[in-house]
């Protein structure tokens, strides 16, 4: 005589399955939808918190062998979504549909900060989530051409159109003055610009909005901090210890700023600059390090030619790298979001 299963006990047997990041299980987390048994099959869809997330195959894994070891289960089909949730942040203000707002930011500029935001965003794309790109960085716009694009749509209802690339939205000053313009600007003009990519850009609903921010601890960064409330930050260093040095100003500015300090990356690993500061950096402030991305010259080639080498190189050493990251990096902001919403309780005796 077969059983006759029931959800309940679906449910109860993936009310076991922890979700390694969040240290809850799925069913608490309420990652478990459409739930149905068909005689002896059951078919559910595991939601997750970000489709980048690095840890989905083990879940999947877990969650299949919790269900299969119920009773008159013979067979288990799942499908697997993701909901990128909001990090309790307001942003009404400026208007923004913006479910997460991540800055960029580096001590210095020559590290390659602009390239890892460029590969953040097309990485996070790719995973299937709805990605911006803003080009915070006033002084030296480098995002279209790191992304082959020149021009953006024309304006529609007084707002700004950004331009798409890769599965990404994109807005940069370098759309709107001519090629080799010097923008001579002070703090009060910086502002305003800044604030007009935010407010004045139709960017749609967006999961991630990455920001690539000038490098240094200047008005950029306290103006963007000021105006649009941040996810998080992620700090881009090289191995070599000026970097480094100044990298780690950055990190104390943003933590005064109380930005949440989503980790450090150590770009341009190798026999060039050395490697292991980026991780030295992470451990002395008590962040996570998101990983090392080698020095290649696949690198630099996919910057110069506007395709980024997560798209022209997939698999080389550095891609692999940065995909690493933008799954780091979507792993962190989860776990933000989720305490933003689920603060800890304290017992008063």
């Amino acid at each position: 005589m077969s059983l006759k299963l029931s959800p309940e006990s679906i449910l109860a047997a993936l009310g076991k399955v922890q979700e390694p990041e969040l240290h809850k299980d799925l069913v608490t987390l309420n990652m478990i939808r459409d739930l149905e048994v068909k005689g002896q099959e059951v078919l559910f869809t595991i939601v997750l918190t970000t489709p980048a997330c690095p840890l989905k195959g083990s879940i999947e894994k877990a969650a299949r062998e919790a269900v299969l070891a119920v009773p008159g289960v013979k067979n288990v089909t799942i499908k697997m979504d993701a909901d990128v949730p909001n990090d309790g942040r307001l942003r009404g203000l400026l208007k923004l549909p913006v479910r997460n707002a991540i800055a960029v930011a580096s001590g210095k500029g020559g590290v390659g900060k602009s390239t890892v935001a460029v590969n953040l965003a097309v990485a996070l794309a790719q995973s299937g989530a709805r990605v911006g790109l803003m080009d915070a960085d006033i002084y030296g716009p480098n995002i279209p051409t790191m992304m082959g694009v020149h021009e953006i749509p024309a304006a529609k209802d007084d707002k700004l159109i950004p331009a798409e690339a890769y599965g990404v939205k994109l807005m940069s000053m370098g759309f709107l003055v001519k090629p080799g313009q010097p923008l001579i600007w002070r703090g009060p003009m910086l502002n305003s610009a800044i604030r007009q990519f935010l407010a004045d850009v139709e960017w749609g609903e967006l999961d991630y909005l990455i920001i690539d921010l000038p490098p240094g601890t200047g008005d950029a960064s306290l103006s963007l901090a000021q105006t649009l409330p941040l996810s998080g930050v992620v700090i881009v260093t090289i191995p070599q210890s000026v970097s480094l040095e100044d990298a780690s100003r950055g990190l104390s500015m943003f933590q005064t700023l109380e930005v949440p300090i989503l980790g450090v990356i150590e770009n341009m690993r190798g026999e060039f600059f050395g490697a292991g500061g980026g991780e030295d950096l992470a451990r002395i402030a008590g962040v996570p390090f998101l990983g090392a991305v080698p020095m290649e010259s696949t690198v630099r080639i996919g910057g110069d030619t506007g395709e980024p080498v997560i798209v022209s190189n997939p698999e080389s050493q550095s891609a692999r790298a940065l995909r690493s990251v933008a799954e780091q990096v979507a792993a962190r902001i989860s776990i933000e979001a989720f305490n933003q919403q689920n603060p800890p309780t304290i017992t008063v005796e």
